[in-house]
This record gives structure tokens, C-alpha cells and sequence, in this order.
């Protein structure tokens, strides 16, 4: 399948859709205090805004993923563009919570199906091979420079009015909506089903929003502990119920058959650590600069500014890599960094400069530049083209699941070791134990990737004799 000039100019329109989500995300966070403070809002009210996306994003993946092999990924991919468009400009011109909570909740489920969609045209479009790997590491890297420089531009546009972080967005997603229809074709028309199916769809994206409720909820575990069991419980349950309706079902949403594959379940799980981690880290960085340091929200985005320099790597760096190294070395690589600058800021103090941050800053970037692209990679490798729209909500699930679970986990940790303590010192020794959260997650995938790595090994031994 030959690579066109279009091809291209698809990748650049779909890395402009995954670069609006990852800004979206990231400038909404630091909009956060001027909106309570403009309309009012009680701290619940703001989590929820906050949560109502993370809800509606990590609860519909699995179901956009399918969508888009179901229906057609260039289908999928427009009209939710236009969703996505539409509700963030509602979010603008809210002026009471409950419009922001349905505002955000819709983005992320437009957000859901957008997605998947977007990362099944770049595997459908581009032959299995160096060509993929290099469009998905420039995807990657897109999709990671959204979240760190949306912080900046959240920064700066919170600036001249909270609003503009919702207006910002539609003008965007506009400009790629209009070159999206002009460039994007489906390679191939979607496979004939003998019907879709519609319990496991309910029972899947009812178990996804019930445990992501359940993991946002950790963050305040002892407001109402039994209601976050009872959110975990009936999610799991309905997993239970979707496992068994897939089984028995002649067209399912989910074919079992493609989890036997061990390096997409390597990849996934790594993929959710490594969201959690980053996350969490970023939430923790955050307080520290603002809360302890009384940066502004501008100095805040400019500090994390260095871990975008992912953007110049994943697209120039680690494609050499990737071919010479091969994609497992390079995840540990890129864990091992990580791992480092979590370690590295464990020191951190009141009186810190930026140089003695820094170091941290480059390492996150350099460790998103070799994990996060490479993931994608091993995720939807080797993966028949009418399933590549269901590997790519699952990758995607996973980096959003995981990115829910470090925050949850993070907030958690910090009010426990806080307790009822105050104080600059007391704050800063909180952030410490927390920082724990990230360095563990980040551990437990490096060594995910060390058993992927020496199962690649004997693969290799093997066929070799």
C-alpha cells in the first residue's frame, strides 16, 4: 500500500485532533481556580467537572474502539469531532456547574469515540513496518506535547478570561474538521456484521464508568467508603456479566481472543502505569510550584514546559532507535528515565531553584518519548486492520485509566499523610510520601517491560535453533 502526499496530510490532521484532546485536558486544570472563583462552585462541584470528562472518556472507549471498526473510523472520527466541537464551546458559556458537569461529560464521550477512531486511520493508512512506526511515534509525540504545553497555553489564555480555555478548542477543532473532510478516507470499507451487540455494549461501558467512578473516588476514601465499594463491586460485576455475553455471543463487541495476546496485555498494563505516573507527578509538581512556592499559573506551565521535549524526539530520536534497539529495550530505556526523575525529585525542597528541577523535567520527557509511542506500537502490531479500531480503545482506555488512577491515588496518599496538619513544611512532607506513587508505578512497569524483554529473548533463542 503505497504512501501518498494525502497519507501524510491525514497524519497531520489526526495529530492535530490528538494534540486538541491532550490540550483540552491539560489547560481545563489550570483554569480550575478562576472558574470556582467566577461562578461559585464548592470543591465537590469542581472535581466533578474534572471527573465528569475522565467519566465519560474512560467509560465509552471500548465502545468507540468498536464503533470505529463497526461503522467506518472516517464516520466515527468526523461526527464526533463535531460533538466534541460543540460541547466545548457549551462549556464557554456556562454560567451555573451542573452545564460545565454535561459539557465535560460529553467531551469526553466525544473524546472517546474520537480517538480510537484516529489511531485506526493512522494503522490503516500506513503498511505494517518502519512507515506505521514512525507516523505512530510522531502521533505519540503529539498527543504527549498537547498535555505539556496545553498547560502553558491554559495558562496564558486563563489569563484574559477562563472562557477562553473552551473557546480555544473550537477554533481548532474547526480548522481540522474542514481539512478532516476534505483528506480523510477509509482505506477500506468496514466489515459486514451480523449485528452489533448491543449487552455487551451496555454491560461494558456501564463496568468502565463504575470503576473509573470508583478510582476518581479514592481521593477522598473516607467521604462515603462504602459507596466506592459498591461502585467497584457492581463494575467489576458487570465485567463479569460482559466477559459471558461475549462468549456466547455470534458478533461480539469485544473478541476474548485478542487478550491472548501477551504483548498487547504487556503493553496496556505498562500504558496505565505510565499515565499514572505522569499524572500523578504533574498533580504533585503543581501543588508544590503554586501552593508551597506561590508560582503563578504561567510560571507553573513554563517549569513543565521541558518534559515536551518529547515533541522533537519521538518523532527524530526514537524511530532510530525503535529500529536499531527494537521496541522493547527502548520502553525500559524510557521506564528507567522516568524512574530517575520521580527518584531525583524525592529531594525536593522549599528552597529549590528551577535548575535543580530540571533535570526531572528532561528525564519525563525523554521517558514519554520512549514509552509512550513504542506502546502504541507493540498495542496494535500484528492486529488484523478490522480490529484495529478495538486495539486502539483498549491502549487508550488504559492510558486513561491510568491516568484517573494516579491522580486518585496521588490526592489520596497526600491527604492521608497531611492529615490535619498545616504549614509549608507540613505540605511539603505530604508531597514527598505521595511522590512514592509515581516512583512505584513506574517500577512495576519497568519490570513488566524486563519480563517482556527476556520473553522477547527466548523467543528469538528459539527460533534461532
Amino acid at each position: 500500500m503505497p504512501v501518498t502526499a494525502r497519507t501524510w496530510g491525514v497524519l497531520i490532521v489526526l495529530c492535530g485532533a490528538i494534540f486538541l484532546e491532550g490540550i483540552d485536558v491539560a489547560m481545563l486544570n489550570v483554569a480550575l481556580p478562576s472558574i470556582r472563583a467566577d461562578l461559585g462552585l464548592s470543591t465537590g462541584m469542581l472535581s466533578g467537572v474534572v471527573s465528569a470528562y475522565v467519566l465519560g472518556y474512560g467509560g465509552f472507549m471500548l465502545l468507540g474502539g468498536r464503533a470505529a471498526d463497526l461503522l467506518g473510523r472516517r464516520r466515527m472520527f468526523l461526527l464526533w469531532l463535531v460533538v466534541f466541537l460543540l460541547f466545548s464551546g457549551l462549556g464557554g458559556f456556562a454560567t451555573e456547574g451542573w452545564v460545565l458537569l454535561v459539557a465535560r461529560f460529553v467531551t469526553g464521550v466525544a473524546a472517546a469515540f474520537m480517538t480510537p477512531a484516529g489511531l485506526s486511520l493512522i494503522t490503516t493508512n500506513f503498511p505494517e513496518g518502519p512507515q506505521r512506526n514512525r507516523a505512530l511515534l510522531v502521533y505519540a509525540g503529539t498527543a504527549a506535547g498537547g498535555f505539556a504545553l496545553g498547560l502553558v497555553i491554559g495558562g496564558l489564555l486563563t489569563a484574559i478570561g477562563w472562557r477562553w480555555v473552551f473557546f480555544a478548542p473550537v477554533a481548532l477543532a474547526l480548522v481540522i474538521l474542514l481539512a478532516a473532510v476534505v483528506l480523510i478516507r477509509d482505506q477500506e470499507a468496514p466489515p459486514a456484521a451480523g449485528g452489533f451487540d448491543v449487552a455487551g455494549a451496555v454491560s461494558v461501558t456501564g463496568a468502565m464508568i463504575l470503576l473509573v467512578y470508583g478510582v476518581v473516588r479514592l481521593e477522598h476514601l473516607s467521604d462515603g467508603p462504602l459507596l466506592t465499594i459498591g461502585a467497584f463491586a457492581a463494575g467489576l460485576a458487570l465485567l463479569a456479566l460482559f466477559v459471558a455475553v461475549e462468549r456466547r455471543s455470534a458478533s461480539p463487541l469485544v473478541r476474548l481472543g485478542i487478550l491472548r495476546s501477551r504483548p498487547l496485555v504487556r503493553a496496556n498494563v505498562m500504558a496505565a502505569l505510565l499515565t499514572a505516573s505522569f499524572f500523578g507527578f504533574q498533580f504533585l509538581v503543581t501543588l508544590y510550584l503554586q501552593e508551597l512556592r506561590g508560582w503563578s499559573a504561567v510560571q507553573t506551565g513554563l517549569a513543565m514546559l521541558a518534559a515536551a521535549v518529547d515533541v522533537v524526539l519521538a518523532p527524530v530520536l526514537t524511530p532510530w532507535l525503535v529500529n536499531r534497539f527494537g521496541n522493547a529495550r527502548v520502553v525500559l530505556g524510557g521506564l528507567l528515565s522516568g524512574l530517575l526523575a520521580y527518584a531525583l525529585f524525592l529531594g525536593v525542597g522549599l528552597d529549590w531553584t528551577y535548575a535543580a528541577m530540571l533535570p526531572s523535567m528532561l528525564l519525563i520527557g525523554l521517558m514519554f518519548a520512549f514509552v509512550y509511542g513504542p506502546l502504541t506500537i507493540v498495542a496494535t502490531d500484528g492486529i488484523a486492520g478490522h480490529e484495529q479500531g478495538l486495539a486502539g480503545g483498549l491502549i487508550n482506555s488504559s492510558f486513561q485509566f491510568g491516568a484517573a488512577l494516579g491522580l486518585s491515588m496521588v490526592t489520596a496518599v497526600n491527604v492521608a499523610a497531611l492529615g490535619g496538619m498545616t504549614g509549608a513544611e507540613a505540605g511539603l512532607d505530604a508531597m514527598r510520601t505521595a511522590l512514592v506513587v509515581p516512583v512505584t508505578a513506574t517500577l512495576l512497569a519497568a519490570v513488566i517491560a524486563v519480563a517482556g524483554l527476556r520473553a522477547r529473548v527466548r523467543e528469538e533463542v528459539l527460533s534461532a535453533t
